[in-house]
């Protein structure tokens, strides 16, 4: 992974776009969306820059960029002329100055690359190949489109209405994890469709006991993480310890819950111990076993037999 992936707050900052063609304008719309303070700097700007200037969005320098006009406020700068040689220069300036900088489809200039976007209101989802398959990439985006509701703009802003109603309700951060993920988890939500329905199935869900008892998923893998269930993924997911062999590919184990506690064990014994303790700790626990592993452990094959067992396709 060459690019580490971060969400950087622009709101109110100083942006400097080098240029004013149709490049500039997409830059420029996608920086005005997150609310940034915008200058731009180019001989002349399209009509489209110009009724922004008229609005007062966007502030406009007209002359050609000099390294002088560089100033050390600003937190990013864009260069999107069709000029490679004056941006380079751009590139080389800002980043003498310690200011990140773009150098649009250049990414051997680049400090910074875009991803592409999916926006669902609060919820953002980027993809990107590190500008090596743009095409690969705008095609994952489509399948991203035509699967995630545009009901997540609600429950995200309905999430972010509710955080300190939740907190009154539950006073540790454990308990309100299990609480939005019972309430989100549940199958009506995929039936509301207006903000009442929203309100109402909430405070329901508030008089739930949300003790989560012990539970063990063993989900099988092979060779392809495309070939995991549906099932497979969804419990992955829920887990709170995720068990594995020392020799599981890693693309299983990152497969699961994010803030899982990862645990790499060399023994079916050590699987069993760790077994114990999670029972006693209620803790939902996925392990993970390869295809045509035979469990020779008296206690874990108890437990395989009152367990959940998906085996991969």
């Amino acid at each position: 992974m060459r690019y580490f992936p971060i969400f950087m707050d622009i709101q109110k900052r100083p942006v400097l776009v080098v240029g004013g063609g149709e490049v500039a304008c997409r830059k420029i719309d996608m920086l005005l969306q997150a609310d940034a303070d915008i200058t731009v700097i180019a001989p002349s700007i399209k009509p489209y820059l110009s009724r922004y200037v008229e609005q007062e969005k966007i502030t406009y320098h007209k002359g050609f960029y000099h390294h002088s006009l560089l100033d050390n406020k600003y937190v990013q700068v864009w260069a999107t002329t069709d000029n490679s040689e004056l941006n380079h220069q751009v590139y080389k300036d800002a980043h003498g100055a310690g200011i990140l900088v773009n150098v649009v489809d250049d990414t051997g200039y680049c400090d910074f690359i875009t991803p592409s976007m999916v926006n669902r209101g609060r919820v953002q989802v980027a993809i990107s190949s590190g500008g090596s398959s743009p095409v690969l990439i705008r095609i994952i985006r489509e399948q991203l489109e035509t699967q995630l509701s545009t009901k997540i703009a609600m429950l995200a802003d309905f999430g972010a209405d509710k955080r300190n109603v939740v907190k009154k309700y539950f006073s540790t951060v454990d308990e309100r994890r299990k609480f939005w993920e019972m309430f989100l988890r549940s199958p009506d939500i995929e039936t509301l469709t207006t903000r009442n329905e929203l309100e109402h199935l909430f405070t329901r869900y508030l008089s739930n006991d949300i003790s989560v008892r012990s539970e063990r998923n063993w989900i099988e893998y092979n060779q392809d993480t495309e070939m995991l269930t549906l099932k497979s993924l969804r419990l992955m997911q829920q887990a709170e310890w995720v068990i594995y062999f020392n020799d599981c590919p890693s693309e299983f184990v990152e497969l699961c819950r994010r803030d899982a506690e990862r645990i790499s064990i060399n023994s079916e014994q050590e699987i069993a111990e760790y077994l114990q303790q999670a029972e006693k700790d209620q803790v939902r626990v996925t392990i993970l076993i390869k295809k045509g592993h035979l469990v020779s452990n008296a206690q874990l094959q108890t437990y395989l037999s009152n367990d959940i067992y998906v085996k991969t396709l």
